[in-house]
């Protein structure tokens, strides 16, 4: 399918669906450190694009209508106001990051609406919020589902919670997209690429010999030749819990914020990252009994991008702050691949 990646990034969702067997056709960014990193990662040759969302004219989303089949993106989660009567999807949503979403798709009409977004976005204002989505789609014509998933699922050592939302247009034939388990009603782990863990050499620093994560429980890495149990190197981590501390050991991740804090807890990722953010914020205990922070490329390859691509961005001139942030910011590469070959199944 061809699709629209709107609120572009660096690019997660277009990867992933490149991945997938879909086309993009164009792409909407506003940050200038975003468009520079992504222009500079994929071949853009020929594609429509834009700057602002609230700028881009019906006259010009029309132009899509019968050529883009799916819009993408993870729209920034704004305050829905709601106050006062409801009077449809442009009263409810007007103002908002989601209303410039809803009419793109009210022009284009496409077959599948894929979306991403924080998981509070579920229970935001008491779920006025996401129910104002839904409410809004259904004006609109589509059928919603939507699925809460984990980035640790899907081959990347990375503690990230996102709901995952698809709208495809009512009468469209075909069966649902979600949920797509395996038969023990878990993740298939036939359909995930392997990223290793923080305690991979080959991606993170550390010791080549610890545990790949080769189930949802394997998340922890294993002893190795530090020739019997409890001799790896260990550090003791400050948190507001009964214990008052955590251990980390070799590969485990380390929230390095706000270190003299008094009500912090879950500092310590256990061969997994917490969930990235825009700063620099996570380290790593090394074999050195040293505590690093992740590298920018570390954080770009939590959410699956491949060195290449990270090679590119860091040439074209961004810093290290802005490599964080566009990390943070984006979406795990895995999981939109994951869902892009569903949608490939509709076609």
């Amino acid at each position: 399918m061809k699709f629209l990646d709107l609120f572009s990034g660096i690019g997660g969702f277009r990867l992933g669906l490149e991945r997938s067997g879909h086309m993009p056709v164009g792409y909407v960014e506003i940050d200038k450190f975003a468009r520079q990193s992504y222009q500079a990662m994929y071949d853009t040759t020929g594609e429509w694009t834009a700057e602002d969302i609230n700028k881009v004219t019906d006259e010009e989303w029309r132009k899509f209508n019968g050529t883009v089949e799916l819009i993408a993106g993870g729209f920034p989660c704004q305050s829905f106001s709601i106050a006062g009567k409801r009077e449809g999807f442009l009263n409810q949503t007007k103002g908002t990051l989601f209303f410039e979403v809803a009419r793109a798709v009210k022009q284009i009409k496409p077959r599948f609406v894929f979306l991403e977004n924080v998981k509070g976005l579920l229970n935001h204002d008491k779920g006025n919020t996401f129910r104002t989505i839904l409410n809004t789609f259904d004006e609109l014509g589509y059928d919603v589902e939507w699925r809460i998933y984990n980035s640790k699922d899907f081959g990347v050592p990375q503690n990230r919670e996102r709901v995952y939302i698809i709208g495809h247009l009512r009468g469209d034939s075909g069966r649902e997209v979600f949920p797509f388990f395996g038969e023990d009603g878990e993740v298939n782990p036939a359909n995930v690429k392997q990223i290793g863990n923080l305690s991979d050499s080959n991606s993170f620093g550390g010791n080549p010999q610890t545990g790949r994560v080769y189930s949802n429980d394997g998340l922890s890495p294993t002893l190795n030749t530090m020739q019997g149990g409890g001799r790896e190197p260990k550090v003791m981590v400050k948190e507001a819990t009964q214990k008052g501390y955590d251990i980390a050991t070799v590969g485990d991740s380390i929230n390095i914020s706000q270190p003299n804090s008094k009500t912090r807890r879950g500092r310590v990722g256990h061969g997994i990252a917490n969930t990235l953010v825009t700063g620099s914020e996570q380290a790593t205990l090394t074999n050195e009994y040293r505590i690093r922070k992740l590298t920018p490329r570390e954080c770009w390859r939590l959410q699956a991008f491949p060195d290449e691509l990270f090679d590119k961005a860091q040439q074209a001139g961004l810093s290290d702050s802005q490599l964080y942030k566009q990390a943070g910011n984006s979406v795990t590469v895995n999981v939109i691949e994951y869902i892009g070959n569903l949608l490939k199944e509709r076609e």
